[in-house]
């Protein structure tokens, strides 16, 4: 055990550093200028890692969490922090990557861009069924969690694909995904549907022995049954709730196709929450909890959210944007407007300009900037995703915007830019492993006056921007916070060629 710990500066994961001798000392739940007792772990050459046992002097940086599964849950690491000590940490974090992963030369970076709410800011969450639920007390020896017998619908536990944390309040989504988490959880409980075992999956399917069914008594109190018919062949999987202002979508995932068990749920789920304007399931019998190759089956109500952003340069003109299931939109809808209006500002954007906007998901950069440029192209890799910018460009009444789908390395090829007309500006929006070796080649042959590349991973989006500074140079540069008491956060350059 170290005694007297002086807690120093946030890092990644939610963790702060301490320096011992000439090693790095990582702890999660910590605050910079916290002093504490740690038990020490895994111990490498230069680093070791560790548990808080006890915060002799709290930090003036601290304040008290609001939920209660604060130090268990893998969500937010960061609640402890004040939020705008949060906003510190993650823009120096932002640089730090840029600086020396990148090898970039940065401009003095703009102020982060905080959210205005930080909590009931998200617009999509996805819980987990288990038929058993795991918790940690932080203050236990070891580091396996403990198990109680009784079945769980949450989040999993930072690492674990098979343990999941049963979820009593989130601060995350409005009030009503709460709510309905725990009216699903609870009708399961007591029409006796069983819940997915990830540890024995092959018991979904009957292979080995039958799911568990998890059920509960008159008293309240939960029994463990021989399984019945629908608990052996039918098992719920994953639940996810999305939401637009008022309205919510459900969907539920489930092992088998069982008419009857899914509609009776789905029926029950639309009786007692009239909010809930959209219902969906989807039958996943793989062993993983993948879902991007499985048909989402519409079963009553509205077929999509639709969702309302202002245009740039015009507040008053508003776009509309259909959300089905697995529509990619960003979870924080108020600050995706701010993240947008950014990265069209840096752009310059002219009227005569041909925009290319890559990763497009469902077209919410592109529309967004349509009205103030020429033509815009969208590219995406999700055929689903393209469907839904296709349908929100008409709903829109915006015709100079053309989407197509595939293999971003594949799609973009010399033939396509000389087919959909050569970009004055591109604006990249990648997943978190950043762009393929591929398309950065490409971009710098196709070579745009301007490139704003915008980033939910710093490390990826160095690791691209020192392959673009044979022809570019970074210019500008700023952090938006779109997920408040993480230590995620957005990163938005622009490049201009040299």
């Amino acid at each position: 055990m170290l005694t007297d710990v002086l807690m120093l500066e946030a890092v990644a994961e939610g963790k702060c550093i301490a320096k011992i001798d000439d090693k790095v000392l990582f702890v999660p739940f910590t605050a910079p200028e916290d002093i504490v007792d740690v038990e020490v772990g895994r111990q490498k050459r230069n680093y070791m890692e560790g548990r808080v046992l006890r915060i002799k002097e709290p930090s003036k940086k601290r304040i008290e969490p609001r939920c209660k599964h604060f130090g268990v849950c893998g969500g937010c690491k960061w609640q402890h922090l004040k939020y705008d000590e949060q906003l510190k940490f993650k823009q120096k974090q932002v640089r730090d990557q840029l600086e020396r992963i990148g090898k970039v030369e940065l401009p003095e970076s703009e102020n982060i861009l905080g959210s205005p709410e930080i909590f009931f800011f998200r617009n999509k969450l996805e819980y987990t069924f288990a038929p058993r639920k795991w918790f940690v007390n932080p203050l236990a020896d070891g580091e396996e969690p403990a198990i109680e017998d009784v079945a769980a619908l949450g989040f999993h536990l930072p690492g674990r694909f098979d343990k999941i944390l049963d979820i009593e309040y989130c601060y995350l989504q409005p009030e009503l995904s709460n709510d309905i988490r725990l009216f699903v959880k609870q009708y399961a409980l007591q029409n006796g549907y069983g819940f997915y075992d990830a540890r024995r999956p092959n018991r979904q399917n009957g292979q080995d022995e039958p799911n568990i069914s998890v059920n509960t008594t008159t008293d309240g109190e939960t029994s463990r049954d021989t399984p019945d018919r629908q608990s052996k062949d039918f098992s719920l999987r994953n639940m996810i709730i999305r939401n637009v202002g008022e309205n919510f979508m459900v969907i539920i995932v489930v092992s088998k196709h069982d008419k009857e068990a899914i509609g009776n749920m789905l029926n029950a789920i639309a009786e007692k929450f009239p909010q809930v304007t959209s219902l969906y399931y989807i039958v996943n019998d793989k062993v993983n909890d993948s879902i991007g190759d499985l048909e989402a089956i519409h079963y009553s109500g509205e077929k999509c959210l639709t969702a309302e952003m202002p245009t740039f340069g015009d507040a008053n003109q508003k776009l509309k944007f259909h959300i089905s299931p697995k529509s990619f939109y960003q979870t924080n809808s108020t600050q995706a407007y701010h993240l947008y209006s950014i990265a069209a500002e840096m752009a310059s954007l002219k009227n005569d300009d041909v925009v290319y906007d890559l990763y497009t998901g469902t077209g919410t950069i592109a529309l967004f900037v349509a009205r103030s440029v020429k033509k815009v192209v969208g590219i995406e890799y999700v055929e689903e995703a393209i469907k839904d910018a296709t349908v929100n460009a008409r709903d829109n009444s915006i015709d100079n915007v053309d989407f197509f789908y595939g293999d971003m390395a594949k799609v973009l090829t010399d033939e396509f830019v000389e087919k959909n007309g050569h970009p004055n500006v591109i604006i990249t929006d990648p997943p978190r492993e950043g762009m393929h070796l591929s398309v950065v080649e490409m971009l710098l042959r196709i070579a745009p006056e301007r490139i704003v590349y915008i980033s939910c991973n710093a490390a990826t989006q160095a690791r691209d921007l020192e392959r673009l500074s044979e022809k570019y140079k970074v210019v500008r540069h700023r952090a938006v916070d779109m997920f408040p008491h993480t230590a995620h956060v957005e990163s938005v350059c622009l490049l201009v060629r040299i």
